[in-house]
């Protein structure tokens, strides 16, 4: 979840380090550092909380180093600290390391270095790593730095990226990666390595992401790349799509408000990639290029994913099991890895995850494949992966992706990588439809002509709802707790409009399914608890409705995300987000729209951090 950024060429490289870090920053704030070698001394810059406390302390320093790596905390061991702080060193401070990931054995390593007369000042588990490396260093006959890393980090149990730099090896930037995101940059004469494209894409658009196992050393002359045993690689970088002005803010005041303003275009991306205008008789309308056998005799289909994702395949589940029929189960990531269900035949995992580097998600998706390698035809793995980064693990680890086109999300709290993985739930169960002949192609054409208005009424509803919430924000500035209400397919949007709730205002929020309020979470409603309510037209509308003026009847505030110009529901609700009437199956997208935009204008009314609220980081890389 911490981000790394890395630097060797011919430019100063604490600047280039914290411009990356900068993109970067949303994986985590806890504390900041940069480590430069100049001169002969390795020069190590940490700061406590977000980066510009960094800033800040580098304005005193001018160091003109052409090589350093850097480092974004979100704390996993050890307090957020500045003596926990990265870049970590080894007892002579000569070797600087920075890491995204967790060592799971460091502390049998810190005992056995201890031993051997190490010093250790954080309560990290990173500073194992420089004082291992050292210690090879100590013991091998080469003195060769790449090899000492190799051997240092065979002997780490964990998911970890790194990278290393040393005052006795001044030209020399070594990094590493065992389950957990590093990317390499090639520039003219200068190279770079970061946790994440935004970090380098201002300098170059030819990445190579590293694979598992990997371990490359960064020189002025050029990348090589080698294995854990120490082979060396054959491997090409290959070209990014996308700029560096798709991660600027573009005159929103945050990422998170530009992000939602963005959903439209998503929406429209996702139409153009997967939904076909032009289609022959006997295609099927939705092209997302998956093949036939993946799909032949599904009898179930199991979704893992965590956070917002899993909020996503909830939704995904409703649109499979009414349009194709097929029995389908959504499960924690984090759960599913430890208490799975039984081997079911025909079966298609689906791992959900906006980064692709969800650390639960992949591991799930991992057990699964093993668990069903060698089984008879019928149950092994067929595995599929919807993610907003193709080039991630997850893409490397699943032969099958539906990619989610939103583009760059850098606000920690999703907006528009949820609705895209919406789209992506739509066009998969509306293709599933098509090939079982579930729902006749004439309501297919009809839900697909449909999903091609979205766009604008997305549009409609930002341009009504941005001034409205703003001003309901005021009156909620000093709110405790709320409560969101949801029925059918929008019971995992009140679930949504809870989580956005909670991550960014710090607000107690709870989504609840709007039946089940009698079932004991009424006893929480008074004149101070909110109640937000989906009251959509469809087959559950009286009955939200209805749970609705149970509520009120506890003097609870009524907010109601409604139809515009619904007359029932302006005499029942204390205040109304009106969105466009569509069919129910299609409104969960229009419906979290004025949802994400509550959450954020009272976060910002408190003076929070939206992009980057506390104790949050937008890639969970560590379990």
């Amino acid at each position: 979840m911490c981000g790394i950024v890395g630097y060797i060429g011919t430019q100063a490289a604490t600047e280039i380090l914290l411009a990356g870090l900068e993109k970067l920053e949303y994986r985590g704030y806890d504390s900041a550092g940069i480590a430069t070698v100049w001169e002969g001394e390795t020069h190590c810059v940490r700061a406590k909380g977000k980066l510009h406390n960094l800033r800040s302390k580098l304005e005193q320093i001018e160091i003109p180093a052409q090589i350093g790596i850097g480092h974004t905390r979100w704390a996993t061991h050890g307090k957020p600290e500045e003596y926990n702080a990265h870049p970590h060193m080894d007892t002579a401070k000569r070797i600087a390391v920075v890491q995204n990931g967790i060592v799971e054995n460091y502390r049998e390593l810190r005992e056995d270095l201890k031993q051997k007369g190490h010093v250790f000042v954080s309560e990290t588990d990173t500073e194992v790593i420089p004082h291992l490396i050292a210690e090879f260093l100590k013991n091998s006959s080469s003195s060769d730095f790449l090899d000492a890393i190799r051997q240092a980090v065979n002997h780490l149990e964990g998911a970890f990226a790194i990278a290393v730099i040393s005052a006795d090896y001044p030209d020399e930037l070594i990094v590493v990666r065992q389950q957990a995101p590093l990317v390499i940059g090639f520039g003219q004469g200068e190279f770079f390595c970061a946790s994440d494209t935004p970090a380098i894409v201002a300098h170059t658009r030819a990445v190579l992401p590293l694979e598992n196992g990997e371990i490359a050393r960064l020189t002025p002359l050029g990348v090589e790349i080698y294995n854990f045993a120490g082979d060396r690689l054959k491997k090409q970088p290959r070209l990014l799509n996308f700029s560096s002005t798709m991660v600027e803010k573009q005159g929103f005041k945050h990422f998170m408000l530009k992000e939602i303003h963005e959903q439209p275009g998503v929406v429209r991306a996702n139409l153009d990639a997967y939904f076909r205008s032009d289609v022959n008789p006997g295609e099927s309308p939705i092209n997302l290029g998956l093949p036939t056998e993946l799909y032949a005799d599904l009898e179930q289909i199991h979704i893992l994913a965590c956070g917002t994702s899993w909020h996503a395949a909830l939704i995904g589940k409703y649109l499979i099991e009414q349009l194709a029929g097929i029995s389908t189960q959504v499960h924690y990531a984090s759960e599913y890895r430890y208490a799975p269900p039984p081997l079911t035949a025909n079966t298609l995992i689906i791992g959900v995850t906006q980064s692709g580097e969800t650390a639960d998600t992949l591991a799930a998706l991992a057990m699964e494949k093993e668990r069903r390698q060698g089984k008879e035809p019928k149950y092994q793995a067929r595995l599929l992966g919807i993610t907003n980064r193709p080039e991630s693990s997850l893409g490397h680890m699943i032969p099958h992706i539906i990619s989610t086109l939103a583009g760059i999300e850098i606000g920690v709290a999703a907006t528009k990588t949820f609705i895209a993985q919406l789209m992506a739930f739509y066009a998969l169960a509306l293709d599933l439809a098509y090939r079982r002949q579930t729902v006749a192609p004439d309501k297919i054409t009809e839900i697909i002509n449909s999903l091609r208005q979205i766009p604008k009424e997305i549009e409609a509803t930002l341009e009504s709802q941005e001034k409205l919430t703003e001003q309901l924000a005021h009156e909620f500035a000093e709110t405790q707790d709320f409560i969101f209400l949801g029925r059918g397919i929008n019971f995992p949007i009140a679930l949504e409009g809870a989580l956005k709730l909670k991550e960014i205002s710090y607000i107690h929020a709870e989504g609840y399914p709007a039946g089940e309020m009698k079932h004991g979470p009424i006893a929480l409603l008074d004149a101070k608890v909110p109640v937000v309510a989906i009251a959509v037209p469809g087959t559950v509308y009286e009955k939200v409705i209805s749970n609705a003026q149970e509520a009120k009847a506890r003097d609870s505030r009524l907010i109601g995300v409604t139809p515009v110009n619904d007359g029932e529901a302006a005499e029942i609700f204390n205040d109304l987000l009106p969105v466009s009437h569509v069919e129910e199956l299609l409104s969960p997208i229009l419906a979290v729209v004025p949802l994400q935009l509550l959450a954020y204008h009272i976060a910002a009314r408190r003076g929070l951090d939206v992009d980057q609220p506390r104790n949050l980081a937008k890639s969970v890389t560590v379990e």
